[in-house]
């Protein structure tokens, strides 16, 4: 499924999370809690989203993605080893089931609980110095929201890149390459980037690229 719009689901989704803002932490209050348990309530909504009506089964796909973890943990490992002296590694994710289990939920569930082993592999590099970057489809509008929903589960952010309105004439691979460029060009080596679709990973400026699992296009 080509990314060139943004999910209706998700817009839904949005609508839904707008209420649940309203009780979240300011800027220039207490920050969210390391990580928001995962809770039965969360686990039950897993069989509740557009993937299940798609045929993507939850087990099958959580298992896939551990799949593809297991072989970045250990080249991120050694690449942060190997990093020289000044040199500042980021990693660039994707957001909607590649650091959150979008489609794998009830449009009313927020925070969208994130992807465990995702969640872990990126805590382990940040705990080593390495930047966390998200570029993301979703539009401006929602970027407080999206924000809020990363720290809440436990991601480090160090950037978030939201597609502003010019963002929205372009192909998102576009934007998404052009986006990475600009990571580069603040100082940042992307050792990693990590997606779900190829218009996350296609256009390079990053080391390496992890694709996780979409069904062909079942998944956002």
């Amino acid at each position: 499924m080509p990314r060139t719009a943004w999910t209706t689901r998700t817009a839904v989704t949005v609508a839904a999370a707008a209420t649940a803002l309203i009780a979240a932490p300011t800027a220039s209050q207490a920050a969210p809690p390391a990580v928001v348990p995962y809770s039965a309530v969360a686990q039950t909504s897993a069989s509740g989203g557009i993937a299940g009506l798609k045929g993507v089964d939850y087990t099958t796909w959580l298992r896939d993605v551990q799949a593809v973890v297991d072989t970045a943990r250990p080249y991120l490992k050694e690449r942060i080893a190997a990093s020289p002296a000044g040199e500042k590694p980021a990693i660039v994710l994707d957001i909607d089931n590649t650091s959150l289990e979008t489609d794998f939920h009830h449009f009313w569930t927020f925070p969208t609980p994130a992807i465990d082993s995702v969640r872990s592999l990126v805590r382990e590099a940040s705990s080593q110095g390495v930047a966390v970057f998200f570029v993301t489809a979703r539009p401006g509008i929602i970027e407080s929201l999206t924000s809020y929903n990363l720290k809440a589960v436990g991601y480090p952010v160090t950037g978030l890149y939201v597609r502003d309105l010019p963002d929205l004439f372009h192909e998102v691979s576009t934007y998404k390459t052009q986006k990475r460029a600009e990571i580069e060009a603040r100082g940042y080596t992307i050792v990693a980037n990590i997606g779900n679709n190829t218009s996350d990973l296609v256009g390079g400026h990053a080391e390496r690229s992890f694709k996780l699992p979409d069904y062909d296009g079942k998944l956002s």
